[in-house]
């Protein structure tokens, strides 16, 4: 039994992926904080849902996916129906391993995660690490709920709040992209419909081919810029402004968030 504590919109993400990889109904249990939400995951997913204690006593394994400053208030209503023989899942972003061990009983194994919400499309990105008391079994058994809804590689953990910048907040900073290019279509006289299919067409084709041709971001940008020509003018304009570094301030900026939530 697989328990999803805090299916908010992340826990419902990975609630429904791993309905479509394959995993039944019966075989998880949702909770939720208000009783209507819980009705919606009951009647949308057909999944039992329970308090947070109960759905803690049933399951093998658990997915903590409340918000970061609401994991301390999660752990101290668990901790009395959690085992060593169980597997916890962290998705919060920010809390440590070693927080979560710190509340639960000796011994009990963690997994720290990152996601991110195209779990919905089975294109998600999951970053792994494990915690003190957690082994090559409890990794696999992670990467085995992760894999069906994308890709999942390990990291330290110390890297995890970079992750969480990088690739967790990471579509959002895509969809800021796309909703600038379309409003650029607009502003040349474009149809808002036809702006955003080329430009969401255009994000598709780029990232198809990053992923697959194995070529360096470098060497596909320089293939479409040609000498004195419409590309080369853009991308001076976007040097101009500062863009590249304002992305390497933005993603900064969301680690150090990331660490600010963890400390409260």
């Amino acid at each position: 039994m697989i328990a999803i504590l805090g299916a908010g919109k992340m826990g419902e993400a990975l609630l429904s992926g791993v309905l479509r990889a394959g995993l039944r109904p019966a075989e998880l249990t949702a909770t939720a904080r208000r009783e209507e939400r819980a009705a919606l995951l009951r009647e949308r997913y057909g999944v039992a849902t329970a308090s947070n204690a109960e759905a803690a006593a049933a399951a093998d394994t658990l997915i903590l996916a409340v918000k970061p400053q609401d994991m301390g208030a999660l752990l101290a209503e668990i901790t009395g129906h959690v085992s060593p023989d169980r597997l916890v899942v962290s998705m919060a972003a920010g809390i440590t391993a070693a927080f979560i061990e710190e509340r639960l009983p000796a011994g009990v194994p963690v997994v720290r995660v990152m996601s991110n919400t195209p779990v919905l499309v089975d294109e998600a990105m999951s970053v792994i690490s494990p915690g003190s008391h957690a082994t090559e079994e409890h990794l696999k058994l992670a990467e085995g709920l992760l894999s069906p809804v994308g890709k999942v590689t390990r990291i330290p953990e110390s890297l995890q709040d970079a992750a969480t910048a990088l690739s967790g907040s990471g579509p959002a900073y895509f969809y800021y992209l796309v909703e600038a290019m379309v409003d650029a279509g607009i502003l040349l006289g474009m149809p808002r419909a036809a702006a955003l299919e080329m430009v969401v067409q255009s994000a598709v084709g780029a990232a198809v081919m990053l992923r697959d041709s194995g070529e360096h971001p470098v060497l596909l940008r320089e293939a479409v810029t040609s000498p004195g020509g419409t590309t080369i003018a853009a991308i001076r304009e976007l040097e101009r402004h500062g863009v590249r570094a304002a992305v390497l301030e933005a993603i900064e900026a969301a680690r150090n968030r990331g660490r600010e939530l963890a400390g409260g």
